[in-house]
């Protein structure tokens, strides 16, 4: 698909009826990020062992009950963003899902990290359930928040920039709090539920109190059901590429993630630097953030991330030069790749909500819950099949850990290294010309003005 024409003299000011948001205002929105990711590194990393090992529950019954809960998320995540979107009353439509997610998510946060004695797989499938029902009605109607808070194509990326900093410095901190503890999972996971219920507090407080909710725009004729709201997803060219780019460009940072591990302890012989390999990563994804941001309002969202994308792959590519002993080097590329993560994350969902504007224009719904359910579906998929595929794959392709070390290490750095390098690749093929630029976006602003 060509590129859109540059952009008119008249594209280059604000979208009709915007304004550049002031700090305050981009500080509370992005606040509760920070306590919402504190949650990712229980839930990812110490559930499964927790309450698999320490629980007694064993490894199987625990993968068995989450896989089931994520299914359930195949049918909440579209259910939320579809309530959203159809939310109308004095405290708009994000806020009163937002606010009903919070006393059931707290208590069940706490019950599933620090369980009371002799707790088994019900408990476990209650606990999980609500936490992650409350994760979705907030998480999807919070992003649906910041795609409305401004129709401008570039202040779009500012709000993201700066939910998704507050996001990597949630990851940050996350890793940081068990170091501090260093009492054991059971510890961990107490301090860590501890922080992120006391931090949620003031978060969602500033929310509610600093940011305005825009007034959801009149609708033509909604429609009737689920179904009938879902189609236009793939009626939307723009939405379908996106979302391809979002899921193959999450199945090749997914891949690293799942075998991180593996690579440092058994290709780097440096178990005891994983923690300040992983530091080193977030640490420059925050710091990062900024010079994306600035990078997309001189060129494009989808440029600056495309940019992003193919620098990640040129640091990816030294990889499988290193060997045992090799940590430092390692550091290097694990804060050179880190620099991409920002763009990773503060730069596809600004882009998102401009096609979500070509969506409202085209059907006279506004429904960015909707297109944002779908988008943490994808996002959900993307990570399953990275874990899902990627560790059975390496052990077929030959790697085994045996008691004189480990076997096959070329198979784990292809999987870690090379197949993410062409993943990249594919998703900067689908996004480099991309049709929503700043100046396509100003055309459909306009469109969406002059309707009402």
């Amino acid at each position: 698909m060509p590129d859109a024409p540059p952009p008119a003299p008249a594209a280059r000011d604000a979208a009709p009826g915007a304004r550049r948001l002031g700090t305050r205002v981009l500080a509370a929105y992005g606040l509760p990020a920070f306590p919402l990711a504190l949650l990712g590194l229980p839930l990812n990393v110490y559930l499964p062992a927790f309450w698999g090992d320490t629980m007694g529950l064993g490894l199987t019954t625990v993968g068995a009950i989450l896989l089931a809960i994520r299914l359930i998320d195949g049918v909440t995540d579209p259910l939320i963003g579809w309530l959203s979107d159809r939310t109308h009353g004095p405290l708009g439509r994000r806020r009163p899902w937002i606010a009903a997610a919070l006393p059931i998510a707290a208590p069940a946060v706490w019950l599933l990290l620090v369980p009371p004695e002799g707790a088994g797989a019900l408990h476990l499938f209650a606990t999980a359930s609500l936490v992650y029902l409350g994760w979705t009605m907030v998480a999807v109607p919070y992003a649906a928040w910041g795609a409305e808070l401004s129709p401008d194509y570039h202040e779009r990326t500012r709000i993201t920039a700066w939910r998704e900093g507050a996001t990597i410095a949630g990851i940050v901190g996350s890793a940081l709090v068990p170091a501090l503890v260093s009492g054991g999972i059971a510890a961990d996971l107490r301090a860590l539920a501890l922080t992120m219920l006391a931090l949620s507090v003031p978060g969602f407080a500033a929310l509610f109190a600093l940011v305005p909710e825009p007034r959801a725009p009149a609708r033509r004729t909604p429609p009737r059901s689920l179904a009938a709201f879902l189609a236009p997803l793939g009626r939307n060219a723009p939405f379908r590429r996106l979302l391809a780019a979002w899921v193959v460009n999450g199945v090749a940072n997914g891949l690293p993630a799942a075998l991180f591990l593996l690579v440092v302890t058994h290709l780097l012989a440096a178990e005891a630097r994983a923690g300040l390999l992983l530091l080193g990563y977030f640490v420059a994804g925050v710091a990062a953030v900024p010079f994306w941001t600035w990078l997309a309002g001189r060129l494009s969202k989808h440029r600056a991330w495309c940019i992003a994308m193919l620098w990640a792959a040129a640091v990816f590519a030294l990889v499988p030069l290193l060997g045992p002993g090799d940590w430092l080097p390692f550091l290097a590329i694990s804060v050179l790749t880190g620099v991409s993560l920002g763009a990773d994350l503060a730069l596809p969902p600004a882009i998102q909500a401009d096609v979500i504007d070509l969506d409202h224009a085209e059907s006279g719904s506004p429904r960015a819950g909707l297109f944002f359910a779908a988008w943490s579906m994808a996002q959900k998929a993307g990570n399953a099949l990275a874990v899902g595929l990627g560790l059975p794959l390496v052990e077929t392709l030959g790697f085994r850990i045996g008691p004189d070390g480990a076997r096959g290490l070329g198979a784990l750095v292809g999987l870690y290294a090379v197949v993410p390098i062409a993943l990249k690749l594919g998703a900067v093929a689908l996004m480099w010309r991309f049709p929503l630029d700043r100046a396509a976006q100003a055309t459909i602003r306009a469109r969406l003005e002059r309707s009402g």
